[in-house]
């Protein structure tokens, strides 16, 4: 959706999408020189973290801040799965607390990717064991898959 035009925007049922979808919707509106506003409509009955949740995107605009909130609040799913959020199944770390870890496999995972695409050699053969050892096997198809 793209019309500079709009100036408001109703989200009915604010309460059943995350931070960083409320975000992005509500910058959907705005887009040209007048002043616009972005109403968010919940339930009656919502709890206290809920109403945190929708104060804090109230009063914030930083997509970064909300982002970062909205996975600490909602959780981080699956990295190689459909489930975007929820309690992640990690074996040994989760991402919040190992981001640097993370960001080093993530490294050596685009080397990898890149020099083997195919995931052939020795490292290729490392890779899949690891992922059957995590219980991923299905994420090789979706590595081969680009």
């Amino acid at each position: 959706m793209d019309v500079p035009e709009a100036t408001i925007m109703v989200l009915e049922q604010a309460e059943r999408f995350g931070l960083a979808q409320l975000h992005q919707l509500r910058g959907r509106v705005g887009r040209g020189p007048e002043q616009s506003y972005c109403i968010l409509v919940h339930s009656d009955g919502i709890g206290k973290e809920t109403r945190q949740r929708l104060r804090y995107l109230r009063d914030t605009d930083n997509g970064f801040d909300i982002a970062e909130t909205d996975f600490h609040l909602r959780g981080a799913g699956e990295m190689l799965g459909t489930r975007q959020s929820g309690e992640a199944l990690y074996k040994l770390a989760s991402p919040e607390h190992l981001s640097q870890l993370l960001e080093t496999a993530r490294k050596n995972a685009e080397y990898d990717l890149e020099k083997h695409p195919t995931l052939d050699g020795s490292r290729g053969e490392a890779i899949k064991l690891l992922l059957s050892l995590f219980e991923r096997a299905a994420a090789i198809r979706t590595l081969r898959a680009g």
